[in-house]
Protein backbone atom coordinates (compact mmCIF):
# COMPACT_ATOMS: atom_id res chain seq x y z
CA UNK A 1 0.00 0.00 0.00
CA UNK A 2 1.31 3.44 -0.92
CA UNK A 3 1.85 5.74 2.07
CA UNK A 4 0.40 9.25 2.12
CA UNK A 5 3.93 10.64 1.97
CA UNK A 6 4.73 8.62 -1.16
CA UNK A 7 1.43 9.63 -2.75
CA UNK A 8 2.05 13.30 -1.98
CA UNK A 9 5.45 13.09 -3.65
CA UNK A 10 4.00 11.31 -6.68
CA UNK A 11 1.27 13.95 -6.99
CA UNK A 12 3.86 16.73 -6.70
CA UNK A 13 6.00 15.17 -9.41
CA UNK A 14 2.99 14.75 -11.68
CA UNK A 15 2.07 18.40 -11.16
CA UNK A 16 5.59 19.47 -12.18
CA UNK A 17 5.41 17.33 -15.30
CA UNK A 18 2.02 18.78 -16.20
CA UNK A 19 3.28 22.35 -15.90
CA UNK A 20 6.48 21.58 -17.81
CA UNK A 21 4.50 19.99 -20.64
CA UNK A 22 2.22 23.04 -20.73
CA UNK A 23 5.23 25.35 -20.90
CA UNK A 24 6.95 23.61 -23.81
CA UNK A 25 4.60 24.69 -26.64
CA UNK A 26 4.51 28.27 -25.34
CA UNK A 27 8.31 28.43 -25.16
CA UNK A 28 8.57 26.97 -28.66
CA UNK A 29 6.05 29.37 -30.20
CA UNK A 30 7.60 32.40 -28.51
CA UNK A 31 10.92 31.61 -30.12
CA UNK A 32 9.78 30.34 -33.54
CA UNK A 33 7.20 33.04 -34.13
CA UNK A 34 8.65 36.03 -32.28
CA UNK A 35 12.33 35.41 -31.59
CA UNK A 36 11.91 35.39 -27.81
CA UNK A 37 14.24 33.04 -25.92
CA UNK A 38 13.06 31.89 -22.50
CA UNK A 39 15.57 30.92 -19.81
CA UNK A 40 15.58 30.02 -16.12
CA UNK A 41 18.53 31.60 -14.31
CA UNK A 42 20.57 31.48 -17.50
CA UNK A 43 19.50 27.94 -18.48
CA UNK A 44 17.92 28.16 -21.96
CA UNK A 45 14.63 26.33 -22.47
CA UNK A 46 14.53 26.27 -26.28
CA UNK A 47 13.96 22.66 -27.35
CA UNK A 48 14.14 21.60 -23.70
CA UNK A 49 12.55 18.30 -22.68
CA UNK A 50 10.01 18.04 -19.87
CA UNK A 51 12.74 16.90 -17.49
CA UNK A 52 15.05 19.72 -18.65
CA UNK A 53 12.37 22.29 -17.76
CA UNK A 54 11.94 20.76 -14.30
CA UNK A 55 15.69 20.58 -13.71
CA UNK A 56 16.15 24.22 -14.78
CA UNK A 57 13.67 25.28 -12.09
CA UNK A 58 15.47 23.14 -9.54
CA UNK A 59 18.78 24.98 -10.17
CA UNK A 60 17.26 28.20 -8.79
CA UNK A 61 17.81 26.84 -5.27
CA UNK A 62 21.56 26.86 -5.95
CA UNK A 63 21.46 30.65 -6.15
CA UNK A 64 18.55 31.76 -3.98
CA UNK A 65 17.13 31.08 -0.50
CA UNK A 66 14.10 29.25 -1.85
CA UNK A 67 13.34 27.06 -4.85
CA UNK A 68 11.09 28.23 -7.68
CA UNK A 69 8.12 26.01 -8.42
CA UNK A 70 6.78 25.51 -11.91
CA UNK A 71 3.30 26.47 -10.80
CA UNK A 72 4.80 29.80 -9.68
CA UNK A 73 6.59 30.61 -12.93
CA UNK A 74 3.86 29.38 -15.28
CA UNK A 75 1.52 32.42 -14.85
CA UNK A 76 4.42 34.69 -15.85
CA UNK A 77 5.03 32.67 -19.01
CA UNK A 78 1.34 32.86 -19.88
CA UNK A 79 1.38 36.62 -19.39
CA UNK A 80 4.52 37.00 -21.55
CA UNK A 81 2.82 35.03 -24.33
CA UNK A 82 -0.03 37.57 -24.41
CA UNK A 83 2.28 40.61 -24.62
CA UNK A 84 3.39 42.31 -27.83
CA UNK A 85 7.14 41.86 -27.51
CA UNK A 86 10.09 42.09 -29.91
CA UNK A 87 13.02 39.67 -29.97
CA UNK A 88 14.92 39.25 -26.69
CA UNK A 89 16.25 36.77 -24.19
CA UNK A 90 13.93 36.73 -21.17
CA UNK A 91 14.88 35.07 -17.89
CA UNK A 92 11.53 33.80 -16.68
CA UNK A 93 13.06 32.47 -13.47
CA UNK A 94 14.54 35.79 -12.35
CA UNK A 95 11.35 37.68 -13.17
CA UNK A 96 9.12 35.25 -11.27
CA UNK A 97 11.43 34.82 -8.28
CA UNK A 98 11.91 38.57 -7.79
CA UNK A 99 8.15 39.16 -7.91
CA UNK A 100 7.21 36.30 -5.57
CA UNK A 101 10.06 36.28 -3.06
CA UNK A 102 11.70 39.72 -3.25
CA UNK A 103 8.60 41.92 -3.45
CA UNK A 104 9.71 43.34 -6.79
CA UNK A 105 6.05 43.59 -7.81
CA UNK A 106 5.42 46.31 -5.21
CA UNK A 107 1.71 45.59 -5.20
CA UNK A 108 1.36 45.51 -8.98
CA UNK A 109 -0.31 42.73 -10.92
CA UNK A 110 1.86 40.25 -12.81
CA UNK A 111 0.91 41.98 -16.05
CA UNK A 112 1.82 45.45 -14.73
CA UNK A 113 5.10 44.16 -13.33
CA UNK A 114 6.09 42.50 -16.62
CA UNK A 115 5.12 45.59 -18.64
CA UNK A 116 7.59 47.62 -16.56
CA UNK A 117 10.39 45.03 -16.57
CA UNK A 118 10.09 44.38 -20.31
CA UNK A 119 9.32 47.97 -21.33
CA UNK A 120 12.23 48.24 -23.79
CA UNK A 121 10.81 45.43 -25.96
CA UNK A 122 7.10 46.02 -25.25
CA UNK A 123 5.09 47.39 -28.19
CA UNK A 124 8.29 48.09 -30.14
CA UNK A 125 9.18 47.36 -33.77
CA UNK A 126 11.87 44.76 -34.48
CA UNK A 127 14.07 46.16 -37.29
CA UNK A 128 16.94 43.67 -37.27
CA UNK A 129 17.65 41.92 -40.57
CA UNK A 130 18.91 38.29 -40.52
CA UNK A 131 22.47 37.58 -41.64
CA UNK A 132 23.87 34.74 -43.76
CA UNK A 133 26.59 32.67 -42.07
CA UNK A 134 29.19 30.37 -43.62
CA UNK A 135 31.32 27.98 -41.57
CA UNK A 136 34.72 27.63 -43.19
CA UNK A 137 35.99 24.36 -41.73
CA UNK A 138 33.87 21.69 -40.09
CA UNK A 139 35.91 20.23 -37.24
CA UNK A 140 35.09 20.15 -33.52
CA UNK A 141 34.21 23.85 -33.21
CA UNK A 142 32.62 24.08 -36.66
CA UNK A 143 30.17 21.25 -35.94
CA UNK A 144 29.24 22.63 -32.52
CA UNK A 145 28.63 26.06 -34.05
CA UNK A 146 26.40 24.33 -36.60
CA UNK A 147 24.44 22.68 -33.80
CA UNK A 148 23.98 26.00 -32.00
CA UNK A 149 22.86 27.81 -35.15
CA UNK A 150 20.49 25.00 -36.18
CA UNK A 151 19.08 24.89 -32.65
CA UNK A 152 17.83 28.44 -33.12
CA UNK A 153 16.73 28.15 -36.74
CA UNK A 154 13.31 29.43 -37.68
CA UNK A 155 11.47 32.40 -39.21
CA UNK A 156 13.01 34.77 -36.63
CA UNK A 157 16.52 33.37 -36.74
CA UNK A 158 19.01 36.24 -36.94
CA UNK A 159 22.01 34.11 -37.92
CA UNK A 160 21.17 31.76 -40.78
CA UNK A 161 23.61 28.96 -41.46
CA UNK A 162 23.70 28.83 -45.25
CA UNK A 163 26.86 26.83 -46.05
CA UNK A 164 29.95 25.02 -44.85
CA UNK A 165 33.22 24.99 -46.78
CA UNK A 166 35.56 22.00 -46.57
CA UNK A 167 38.36 20.41 -48.52
CA UNK A 168 37.89 17.06 -50.22
CA UNK A 169 34.83 16.03 -52.11
CA UNK A 170 35.73 12.34 -52.35
CA UNK A 171 33.05 9.71 -52.66
CA UNK A 172 31.06 9.41 -49.44
CA UNK A 173 32.36 12.69 -48.04
CA UNK A 174 28.91 14.27 -47.69
CA UNK A 175 27.52 11.31 -45.77
CA UNK A 176 30.51 11.33 -43.42
CA UNK A 177 30.15 15.05 -42.74
CA UNK A 178 26.46 14.55 -41.97
CA UNK A 179 27.24 11.56 -39.76
CA UNK A 180 29.76 13.56 -37.70
CA UNK A 181 27.13 16.25 -37.21
CA UNK A 182 24.55 13.62 -36.26
CA UNK A 183 26.69 11.70 -33.76
CA UNK A 184 29.21 13.11 -31.28
CA UNK A 185 31.14 10.98 -28.81
CA UNK A 186 31.29 13.80 -26.26
CA UNK A 187 28.19 15.93 -26.80
CA UNK A 188 25.82 13.13 -27.73
CA UNK A 189 23.39 12.75 -30.63
CA UNK A 190 22.09 15.70 -32.63
CA UNK A 191 18.71 16.82 -31.32
CA UNK A 192 16.66 16.49 -34.48
CA UNK A 193 16.63 15.19 -38.03
CA UNK A 194 19.50 15.22 -40.52
CA UNK A 195 19.28 14.12 -44.15
CA UNK A 196 21.64 14.40 -47.11
CA UNK A 197 20.81 15.90 -50.50
CA UNK A 198 23.42 14.29 -52.76
CA UNK A 199 22.07 15.91 -55.92
CA UNK A 200 22.64 19.43 -54.61
CA UNK A 201 25.54 18.70 -52.23
CA UNK A 202 23.66 19.80 -49.13
CA UNK A 203 22.78 18.76 -45.59
CA UNK A 204 19.24 19.32 -44.34
CA UNK A 205 18.87 19.66 -40.56
CA UNK A 206 15.78 20.74 -38.64
CA UNK A 207 14.65 23.08 -41.39
CA UNK A 208 18.11 24.45 -42.17
CA UNK A 209 19.33 23.86 -45.73
CA UNK A 210 23.12 23.85 -45.54
CA UNK A 211 25.10 23.96 -48.78
CA UNK A 212 28.34 21.98 -48.65
CA UNK A 213 31.03 23.70 -50.74
CA UNK A 214 34.34 22.07 -51.59
CA UNK A 215 37.30 24.43 -51.97
CA UNK A 216 41.04 24.51 -51.35
CA UNK A 217 41.30 28.24 -50.67
CA UNK A 218 38.86 30.96 -49.54
CA UNK A 219 39.25 33.21 -52.59
CA UNK A 220 38.09 30.58 -55.08
CA UNK A 221 34.56 30.42 -53.62
CA UNK A 222 31.67 32.37 -55.13
CA UNK A 223 28.94 32.39 -52.47
CA UNK A 224 26.53 34.40 -54.60
CA UNK A 225 25.94 31.43 -56.90
CA UNK A 226 24.25 29.78 -53.92
CA UNK A 227 22.16 32.86 -53.14
CA UNK A 228 24.43 33.84 -50.24
CA UNK A 229 25.03 37.57 -49.83
CA UNK A 230 26.81 39.81 -47.31
CA UNK A 231 27.87 36.71 -45.39
CA UNK A 232 29.76 36.42 -42.14
CA UNK A 233 32.49 33.81 -42.68
CA UNK A 234 33.53 31.94 -39.53
CA UNK A 235 36.99 30.45 -40.06
CA UNK A 236 37.43 27.32 -37.92
CA UNK A 237 40.50 25.95 -39.70
CA UNK A 238 43.22 27.76 -37.75
CA UNK A 239 45.30 27.83 -40.93
CA UNK A 240 45.30 31.62 -41.32
CA UNK A 241 45.69 33.94 -38.32
CA UNK A 242 46.79 37.26 -39.80
CA UNK A 243 45.17 39.89 -41.98
CA UNK A 244 46.78 38.68 -45.19
CA UNK A 245 45.62 35.09 -44.74
CA UNK A 246 42.13 35.84 -43.40
CA UNK A 247 41.73 38.62 -45.94
CA UNK A 248 41.44 35.93 -48.62
CA UNK A 249 37.88 35.34 -47.39
CA UNK A 250 36.94 38.92 -48.21
CA UNK A 251 37.98 38.36 -51.83
CA UNK A 252 35.20 35.79 -52.21
CA UNK A 253 31.97 37.05 -53.78
CA UNK A 254 29.17 37.26 -51.22
CA UNK A 255 31.48 37.49 -48.19
CA UNK A 256 31.68 40.68 -46.11
CA UNK A 257 33.17 39.85 -42.70
CA UNK A 258 35.39 37.20 -41.11
CA UNK A 259 35.46 35.83 -37.56
CA UNK A 260 38.41 33.64 -36.54
CA UNK A 261 37.87 30.96 -33.88
CA UNK A 262 41.46 31.12 -32.63
CA UNK A 263 43.85 33.79 -31.35
CA UNK A 264 44.84 36.20 -34.11
CA UNK A 265 48.18 37.77 -34.92
CA UNK A 266 49.01 41.37 -35.75
CA UNK A 267 46.49 44.16 -35.26
CA UNK A 268 43.36 42.00 -35.47
CA UNK A 269 41.09 42.54 -32.46
CA UNK A 270 41.01 39.56 -30.08
CA UNK A 271 37.55 39.67 -28.48
CA UNK A 272 36.37 37.94 -25.33
CA UNK A 273 32.65 38.42 -25.36
CA UNK A 274 31.37 40.18 -22.25
CA UNK A 275 34.73 41.85 -21.64
CA UNK A 276 35.70 43.85 -24.73
CA UNK A 277 33.03 43.05 -27.32
CA UNK A 278 32.17 46.75 -27.39
CA UNK A 279 35.42 47.10 -29.34
CA UNK A 280 33.69 45.42 -32.30
CA UNK A 281 32.76 48.21 -34.69
CA UNK A 282 30.55 48.13 -37.77
CA UNK A 283 33.56 48.77 -40.00
CA UNK A 284 35.58 45.83 -38.60
CA UNK A 285 35.84 43.16 -41.28
CA UNK A 286 38.19 40.71 -39.49
CA UNK A 287 37.88 39.85 -35.79
CA UNK A 288 39.18 37.01 -33.59
CA UNK A 289 37.17 35.29 -30.85
CA UNK A 290 40.46 34.49 -29.01
CA UNK A 291 41.02 31.03 -27.47
CA UNK A 292 38.85 28.84 -25.25
CA UNK A 293 41.14 29.38 -22.26
CA UNK A 294 41.34 33.15 -22.73
CA UNK A 295 37.54 33.21 -22.86
CA UNK A 296 37.32 31.05 -19.74
CA UNK A 297 39.56 33.15 -17.51
CA UNK A 298 39.21 36.76 -18.70
CA UNK A 299 35.62 37.41 -17.50
CA UNK A 300 36.45 36.20 -13.97
CA UNK A 301 39.73 38.13 -13.98
CA UNK A 302 37.89 41.29 -15.06
CA UNK A 303 35.32 40.89 -12.28
CA UNK A 304 38.06 40.35 -9.68
CA UNK A 305 40.19 43.23 -10.94
CA UNK A 306 37.23 45.63 -10.94
CA UNK A 307 36.30 44.69 -7.36
CA UNK A 308 39.56 43.90 -5.59
CA UNK A 309 42.38 44.85 -7.99
CA UNK A 310 44.93 42.30 -9.19
CA UNK A 311 48.61 42.95 -8.43
CA UNK A 312 49.91 39.87 -10.24
CA UNK A 313 49.33 36.15 -10.58
CA UNK A 314 49.82 32.84 -12.34
CA UNK A 315 47.32 30.90 -14.44
CA UNK A 316 47.69 27.14 -14.74
CA UNK A 317 45.36 25.41 -17.17
CA UNK A 318 44.58 21.73 -16.77
CA UNK A 319 43.41 21.16 -20.33
CA UNK A 320 41.88 18.18 -22.09
CA UNK A 321 43.94 16.82 -24.95
CA UNK A 322 43.27 18.17 -28.42
CA UNK A 323 43.55 16.98 -31.99
CA UNK A 324 46.97 18.62 -32.22
CA UNK A 325 48.44 15.88 -30.00
CA UNK A 326 49.29 12.34 -31.06
CA UNK A 327 47.02 9.45 -30.17
CA UNK A 328 50.08 7.22 -29.71
CA UNK A 329 53.77 8.10 -29.42
CA UNK A 330 54.97 9.54 -32.72
CA UNK A 331 56.95 12.43 -34.16
CA UNK A 332 55.62 15.91 -33.34
CA UNK A 333 57.35 19.20 -34.07
CA UNK A 334 56.42 20.57 -30.63
CA UNK A 335 58.08 19.48 -27.41
CA UNK A 336 56.31 16.65 -25.50
CA UNK A 337 53.19 16.74 -27.70
CA UNK A 338 54.37 13.69 -29.61
CA UNK A 339 53.64 11.45 -26.61
CA UNK A 340 50.34 9.55 -26.41
CA UNK A 341 47.65 12.06 -25.40
CA UNK A 342 45.29 9.51 -23.83
CA UNK A 343 48.02 8.06 -21.59
CA UNK A 344 50.04 11.03 -20.37
CA UNK A 345 49.84 14.34 -18.58
CA UNK A 346 51.83 16.64 -20.83
CA UNK A 347 53.34 19.93 -19.73
CA UNK A 348 53.08 22.48 -22.52
CA UNK A 349 52.90 26.20 -23.02
CA UNK A 350 49.84 28.41 -23.30
CA UNK A 351 49.54 31.94 -24.54
CA UNK A 352 46.24 32.47 -22.73
CA UNK A 353 47.65 34.39 -19.75
CA UNK A 354 49.49 36.80 -22.02
CA UNK A 355 46.49 37.01 -24.36
CA UNK A 356 44.28 38.23 -21.50
CA UNK A 357 45.85 41.68 -21.85
CA UNK A 358 44.57 41.98 -25.43
CA UNK A 359 41.03 41.99 -24.05
CA UNK A 360 41.89 43.46 -20.65
CA UNK A 361 44.86 45.87 -21.08
CA UNK A 362 44.98 46.75 -17.37
CA UNK A 363 46.43 43.29 -16.69
CA UNK A 364 49.31 43.75 -19.15
CA UNK A 365 52.46 42.12 -17.74
CA UNK A 366 50.75 40.95 -14.54
CA UNK A 367 50.10 37.30 -15.38
CA UNK A 368 52.21 34.26 -16.19
CA UNK A 369 50.80 30.98 -17.48
CA UNK A 370 51.43 27.37 -18.27
CA UNK A 371 49.37 24.34 -19.25
CA UNK A 372 49.10 20.66 -18.49
CA UNK A 373 47.32 18.54 -21.10
CA UNK A 374 45.53 15.63 -19.41
CA UNK A 375 43.94 12.37 -20.68
CA UNK A 376 40.34 13.59 -20.91
CA UNK A 377 38.66 14.47 -24.23
CA UNK A 378 36.79 17.60 -23.10
CA UNK A 379 36.25 20.05 -20.20
CA UNK A 380 39.25 21.83 -18.75
CA UNK A 381 40.10 23.83 -15.65
CA UNK A 382 41.97 27.06 -15.04
CA UNK A 383 43.63 27.59 -11.66
CA UNK A 384 43.99 31.31 -10.94
CA UNK A 385 46.65 31.99 -8.31
CA UNK A 386 46.38 35.71 -7.69
CA UNK A 387 47.70 38.44 -5.42
CA UNK A 388 45.02 41.09 -4.91
CA UNK A 389 45.24 44.78 -4.07
CA UNK A 390 42.57 44.31 -1.38
CA UNK A 391 42.38 41.52 1.20
CA UNK A 392 39.19 39.47 1.32
CA UNK A 393 37.73 36.24 2.72
CA UNK A 394 36.39 33.03 1.21
CA UNK A 395 32.84 34.06 2.11
CA UNK A 396 33.11 37.56 0.69
CA UNK A 397 34.82 36.41 -2.50
CA UNK A 398 32.36 33.59 -3.19
CA UNK A 399 29.37 35.81 -2.50
CA UNK A 400 30.75 38.43 -4.90
CA UNK A 401 31.27 35.81 -7.63
CA UNK A 402 27.79 34.36 -7.04
CA UNK A 403 26.22 37.80 -7.46
CA UNK A 404 28.39 38.44 -10.51
CA UNK A 405 27.18 35.19 -12.11
CA UNK A 406 23.57 36.11 -11.43
CA UNK A 407 23.18 39.82 -12.00
CA UNK A 408 26.22 41.44 -13.63
CA UNK A 409 26.94 42.17 -17.28
CA UNK A 410 29.09 39.02 -17.18
CA UNK A 411 26.21 36.72 -16.22
CA UNK A 412 26.31 34.97 -19.62
CA UNK A 413 30.05 34.35 -19.26
CA UNK A 414 30.47 33.38 -15.59
CA UNK A 415 28.61 30.52 -13.97
CA UNK A 416 28.90 29.49 -10.32
CA UNK A 417 28.54 26.18 -8.55
CA UNK A 418 28.37 25.36 -4.85
CA UNK A 419 28.38 21.60 -5.41
CA UNK A 420 30.87 19.55 -3.43
CA UNK A 421 30.56 16.62 -5.83
CA UNK A 422 30.98 18.19 -9.28
CA UNK A 423 33.59 16.71 -11.65
CA UNK A 424 34.64 17.50 -15.21
CA UNK A 425 32.07 15.41 -17.08
CA UNK A 426 29.28 17.25 -15.26
CA UNK A 427 30.30 20.38 -17.17
CA UNK A 428 29.99 18.89 -20.68
CA UNK A 429 27.57 21.14 -22.53
CA UNK A 430 28.00 24.17 -20.27
CA UNK A 431 27.13 27.31 -22.21
CA UNK A 432 29.27 29.57 -20.06
CA UNK A 433 32.82 30.72 -20.73
CA UNK A 434 33.79 29.52 -17.24
CA UNK A 435 32.23 28.04 -14.11
CA UNK A 436 33.61 29.10 -10.71
CA UNK A 437 33.95 26.15 -8.33
CA UNK A 438 33.23 27.94 -5.07
CA UNK A 439 33.94 24.92 -2.88
CA UNK A 440 37.58 24.90 -4.03
CA UNK A 441 38.21 28.63 -3.39
CA UNK A 442 41.22 29.40 -1.21
CA UNK A 443 41.79 32.82 0.38
CA UNK A 444 44.61 33.97 2.64
CA UNK A 445 44.30 37.72 3.06
CA UNK A 446 45.21 39.20 -0.31
CA UNK A 447 46.26 35.85 -1.82
CA UNK A 448 43.55 33.97 -3.70
CA UNK A 449 43.36 30.67 -5.55
CA UNK A 450 40.29 30.18 -7.76
CA UNK A 451 39.29 27.11 -9.76
CA UNK A 452 37.36 27.77 -12.96
CA UNK A 453 35.93 24.90 -15.03
CA UNK A 454 35.18 25.32 -18.72
CA UNK A 455 33.84 23.22 -21.55
CA UNK A 456 36.64 24.11 -23.92
CA UNK A 457 34.49 23.07 -26.90
CA UNK A 458 30.86 23.94 -26.23
CA UNK A 459 31.27 26.85 -23.83
CA UNK A 460 33.76 28.43 -26.21
CA UNK A 461 31.41 27.87 -29.17
CA UNK A 462 28.68 29.75 -27.30
CA UNK A 463 31.09 32.67 -26.87
CA UNK A 464 31.83 32.54 -30.60
CA UNK A 465 28.11 32.75 -31.42
CA UNK A 466 27.83 35.85 -29.22
CA UNK A 467 30.70 37.44 -31.17
CA UNK A 468 28.95 36.47 -34.40
CA UNK A 469 25.83 38.30 -33.30
CA UNK A 470 27.80 41.48 -32.60
CA UNK A 471 29.67 41.30 -35.91
CA UNK A 472 26.42 40.68 -37.77
CA UNK A 473 24.73 43.45 -35.74
CA UNK A 474 21.85 41.22 -34.70
CA UNK A 475 22.10 41.48 -30.91
CA UNK A 476 19.00 41.54 -28.71
CA UNK A 477 18.57 42.60 -25.08
CA UNK A 478 18.79 40.13 -22.21
CA UNK A 479 16.08 40.88 -19.63
CA UNK A 480 15.62 41.61 -16.79
CA UNK A 481 18.63 43.89 -16.65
Amino acid sequence: MTSSHEQDYLNSWQERQDFAESMQPIIGKLYRNRGIEIAIYGRPLINASTIDVIKAHKTVAQFEDSKLRLRESFPFLEAIEKMELTSARIDLGKLAYAYIYKNAGEGRSVEEYLAAELAEIHNKEDKIEPRDVVLYGFGRIGRLLARLLIEKSGPHSDLRLRAIVVRGGKKGDLEKRASLLRRDSIHGPFNGSITVDNERNAIKANGSYIQVIYANSPSEVDYTQYGIENALIVDNTGIWKDEDGLGQHLAAKGASKVLLTAPAKGNIKNVVYGVNNKDILSEDTIVSAASCTTNAITPTLKALNDKFGIKNGHVETVHSYTNDQNLIDNYHSAERRGRAAALNMVITSTGAAKAVSKALPELEGKLTGNAIRVPTPNVSMAILNLNLETATSVEELNEFLRETALYSDLRDQIDYTASTEIVSTDLVGSRYAGVVDSQATIVDGDRVVLYVWYDNEFGYSCQVVRCMQDMAEVTHPSLPR
